[in-house]
């Protein structure tokens, strides 16, 4: 199993990001499962989703305590909550953030952490989108560093969504991050999962 935690702010579309990572997954041939904590909803407030990525039925569903990939859309929130709760040091952590790792804002949160990877996502959003909202291009460098979903199912889960430019804008940025990432990082050793039996054999 594969499990994602995404923490963002109300408005950042965090459970819409943990829902479609999870269309992916299925369109991939995976079980797959999605669902946010319950808290303020309050445009702003802290908000935090799970997807569980798997070969089986997933049968629990309880929030994602230790997580494989940590998404973190709003870098000010490691501030304000322990969002690396759980965190081990393999994990994959995803920051939304132009500024560097060595940032004082940012370094003594992630000491330990071997697989940290900060990326523009709100600015190639704003490029793309004209907003800087960074869920969906987010999924495109969680894409590249795990290898377990393709782009073309994230494309394909991003248009049962969005239809129209919508759909396909945020697709563009998306894949501008996924480029970004394969082009600037070492990336971590793909990740291999068995897929459903149903779909190994459609």
């Amino acid at each position: 199993m594969f499990q994602v935690r995404i923490h963002g702010r109300g408005g950042q579309g965090v459970v819409t990001s943990s829902e479609l990572l999870s269309v992916a997954a299925f369109l991939d041939g995976y079980w797959a499962q999605a669902f946010p904590s319950f808290g303020s909803e309050r445009m702003g407030a802290p908000v935090t989703a799970y997807c569980r990525i798997d070969s089986h039925e997933i049968r629990t569903h309880e929030p994602i305590s230790i997580p494989d990939a940590l998404i973190i859309q709003d870098a000010t929130l490691v501030h304000q909550m322990d969002i690396f709760s759980g965190v081990s040091q393999n994990a994959l952590v995803v920051i939304n953030t132009p500024h560097s790792l060595d940032d004082p804002s940012i370094a003594a949160y992630i000491d330990g952490l071997e697989k940290v990877f900060n990326v523009p996502a709100s600015e190639i959003a704003r490029k793309h989108l004209g907003k800087p909202i960074p869920n969906l291009v987010l999924l495109g460098g969680l894409v590249a560093l795990t290898g377990i979903i393709t782009l073309k199912s994230l494309h394909e889960a991003i248009l049962k969504r969005f239809t129209g430019d919508t759909g396909e804008n945020n697709y563009a940025a998306a894949e501008e991050l996924f480029d970004y990432v394969q082009n600037t990082f070492e990336l971590p050793p793909p990740l291999s999962m068995p897929r459903r039996a149903e779909a190994i054999h459609a």
